[in-house]
């Protein structure tokens, strides 16, 4: 089996609450392989997005360990995650997260100016080529639909050419038609890129194109479907 480029060993999450702490992940024990495409399910509330932010260090787990491409990510500050991140890790959210005062173009182009790239522009231009937004790349978000900002926001993902994308509920907010578009987009993406894709659904017909499917439920990984 190929090596892992995601890897959790009794991973926990306890957030603190009102009344208390909360035990949101309690203890997620998993391996994804260079290149796999899984899709985590479950009920609302059962934990995928928690699990999803952990492996792509944008929470902190509270208990266990957490490995991105053989680094500790529970052992790297807010500024080293910020860094790794940025190299290894394309993420998608349900809400696009563009920043409206920038251009399509800007948007995608950021992550990879901040990356040091000199060609950031000229990459931008293509990526977004490549989502059929080449003739918007001067638009700004709020004159762009909501399929249109998600392919940005795919663009701006896919740019660095990632190791890992991570997508939570990528068409959530997106119609039927824009929302297989959207995720033909994500998968091909992760083809062309040699991309391990993890990401968060509801929908069991995009969870069935995966190569694995991890259910979860209230904070564990499902007994009865392998990890």
């Amino acid at each position: 089996m190929a090596d892992p480029v995601i890897r959790l060993r009794d991973a926990q999450l306890t957030l603190q609450g009102n009344a208390g702490p909360v035990d949101i992940l309690r203890g997620i024990t998993l391996e994804v392989v260079r290149g796999e495409t899984v899709g985590l399910v479950g009920p609302s509330g059962s934990g995928k997005s928690s699990l999803l932010m952990l492996m792509g260090g944008l929470e902190r787990a509270t208990g266990g360990q957490v490995h991105a491409l053989g680094q500790d990510l529970t052992a790297l500050d807010e500024d080293a995650l910020a860094r790794f991140r940025l190299g290894n890790m394309g993420v998608v959210f349900q809400s696009f997260h563009l920043i409206p005062t920038m251009t399509a173009l800007e948007n995608v182009a950021t992550p990879l100016e901040l990356a040091g790239a000199d060609d950031a522009f000229d990459r931008a231009a293509a990526e977004l080529g490549r989502v059929g937004l080449g003739g918007r790349l001067d638009h700004y978000p709020a004159q762009l639909s909501g399929g249109e900002q998600q392919r940005v926001a795919l663009a701006r993902a896919a740019a660095p050419r990632p190791a890992i994308l991570l997508a939570d509920e990528p068409t959530g907010n997106l119609d039927g038609t824009n929302g297989q578009a959207i995720m033909d987009l994500l998968f091909a993406l992760s083809r062309d890129h040699g991309a391990t894709l993890v990401l968060v659904t509801h929908d069991p017909v995009l969870a069935a194109r995966c190569d694995r499917v991890i259910r979860l439920n209230d904070g564990r990984v499902d007994a009865g479907v392998p990890a």
